[in-house]
């Protein structure tokens, strides 16, 4: 059986309590439940089931959700979003684990004229007359912003940097740089390796070399712990530093003892529960949690599914301004979903307050970043 089908049959029972033919909007979504991404992919599916499980109607309106998995394969994400687009005329495609594949699927949404929520970061939009896509997750701009922040608190001056050798490797690293130009640090290498690599003990050979005062990791996941293991093994004592990307039970898992002190900024559901009352994040991170705990039977440990609940809560706000205006499975209603997702004000999510207006992708600012540590295994609040 394809993917496809298993993906339709893995919802049926969902799409079973939400219309007996077609829903009356249709959702399509895209991770990576296999490849070098799933690590990551899986939680982001993870989310969307607790995002479908918190609330499967708005305005009144029935919604059906189709799932697809696109291997970390960028080539397959673009296939995907067409399939989905093209054959299943989806409303609205989200979308996917790596930003690669989520640029990808950019593309495609444009071309077809399709509104795009990517949870995974994309580049701000050039052409805001031509804009299809959105961006959930905080932009690596200013997720290095606050980690440089915190550097400088730190005193760290002098940062080695390793990351992806991909699209995410270069946001960071171009974060990084941004903020060197303002004068906070100073970016003393950019080593770079693959997300499918076992080893990078001749990049941190190089990294250490430089003797900085900090390490700026610039992976993900389970391979984004790599740097670290090859530090501890050099016998680094310095700091390290890391973005969202690092938050996953994978990660914790590998990098055992060499990850522990690292210093990441994430959204605040990661912490929700050691927040100040009346911080945004936290009541509607209590009721994600209890719907990613009776869609998948198991706690959410991870940053990634947030992004998924996120996207929906933008796409639920935006779903009744564009029925005033068309009715969904039409190309008008895409567009005036298009329309009114751009119009986004102070949407309240798990990861952060959401405002989004044609030109620009990503719709945060730093309320939706705090940093946090990796401590005994568990991630903890330190503001």
């Amino acid at each position: 059986m394809s993917r496809f089908g298993k993906a339709c049959i893995s919802f049926a029972a969902l799409a079973a309590m939400t219309s007996v033919a077609r829903a009356d909007i249709t959702v399509g979504f895209v991770t990576s439940l296999s490849g070098a991404g799933s690590s990551i992919g899986i939680p982001y599916g993870r989310g969307i089931a607790a995002a479908f499980a918190y609330r499967s109607e708005v305005a009144g309106q029935k919604i059906k959700l189709i799932q697809l998995d696109d291997a970390s394969d960028p080539s397959a994400a673009t296939r995907n979003a067409r399939k989905l687009a093209e054959e299943e005329k989806v409303d609205i495609l989200i979308g996917t684990a790596t930003a690669p594949s989520t640029i990808a699927m950019a593309a495609v949404a444009s071309e077809l004229k399709v509104p795009f929520i990517a949870v995974s970061p994309i580049q701000p939009t050039a052409d805001p007359n031509n804009q299809w896509a959105i961006a959930i997750p905080q932009p690596a701009p200013l997720l290095v912003k606050v980690v440089a922040d915190r550097m400088k608190r730190d005193g760290v001056k002098k940062v080695g940097y390793i990351g992806f050798s991909d699209a995410w490797g270069d946001l960071v690293y171009n974060g990084a740089k941004a903020a060197e130009s303002r004068g906070d640090i100073e970016v003393a290498t950019n080593e770079r390796y693959a997300r499918t690599d076992t080893s990078v003990t001749g990049q941190i050979l190089k990294v250490v070399a430089a003797r900085p005062d900090g390490v700026l990791i610039g992976g993900s996941a389970t391979q984004g712990a790599l740097p670290l293991l090859a530090l501890a093994e050099r016998g680094y004592k310095g700091k390290t530093y890391g973005t969202t990307a690092l938050v996953n039970p994978d990660f914790v898992r590998v990098g055992g003892k060499a990850a522990e002190g690292i210093l990441v900024s994430t959204g605040p559901v990661i912490v929700a529960d050691q927040l100040p009352d009346g911080h945004f994040s936290k009541a509607l991170s209590a009721s994600f949690r209890e719907a990613f705990l009776k869609a998948n039977a198991v706690p959410s440990t991870d940053g990634f599914s947030g992004y998924s609940f996120d996207a929906w809560l933008v796409m639920l706000d935006a779903v009744p301004r564009a029925l005033k205006s068309a009715q969904p499975g039409s190309p008008e209603f895409r567009t005036e979903l298009r329309n009114a997702l751009l119009s986004t004000k102070e949407v309240p999510g798990v990861h952060a307050v959401y405002n989004f207006k044609p030109g620009t992708s990503h719709g945060v600012d730093e309320r939706s970043l705090v940093m946090v540590q990796l401590k005994n295994g568990a991630w903890t609040y330190a503001p």
